[in-house]
């Protein structure tokens, strides 16, 4: 019983943290449980309104920084399987490549895998 109160009062305290946070934080957070346990992410870019390349598989699309300046860099870059026929699924022969993607000229969608 003196357990299950401990238990009750941590949780109570961590939730009570979290809520104190600003949502800024609270996203921060967020990601860095993500960061621990993987996303199954879908990067899927566009040509207009048209897809052209989708990579699934995707546990995080990360910033370029610079090596001498440790400023942003304008694109993303992450490992993804090219799903070369776009069905959501890795068949046979789609293998995990290195991609990047530019913040001025793509269009690209980034989300979570519905499947």
């Amino acid at each position: 019983m003196q357990r299950s109160r401990i238990h009750a009062a941590t949780t109570l305290a961590l939730l009570l943290a979290v809520a104190a946070c600003t949502k800024e934080r609270q996203n921060e957070i967020s990601r860095s449980i993500q960061n621990w346990t993987g996303t199954d992410g879908v990067l899927e870019i566009y040509a207009g309104d048209k897809l052209v390349r989708r990579f699934i598989n995707i546990d995080k699309l990360s910033t370029a920084y610079g090596t001498d300046d440790s400023k942003t860099r304008p694109y993303r870059y992450g490992y993804g399987v090219l799903d070369e026929n776009l069905n959501l699924l890795k068949d046979p022969g789609e293998k995990k490549v290195y991609f990047e993607i530019s913040d001025y000229s793509t269009n690209y969608v980034f989300f979570e895998n519905p499947r």
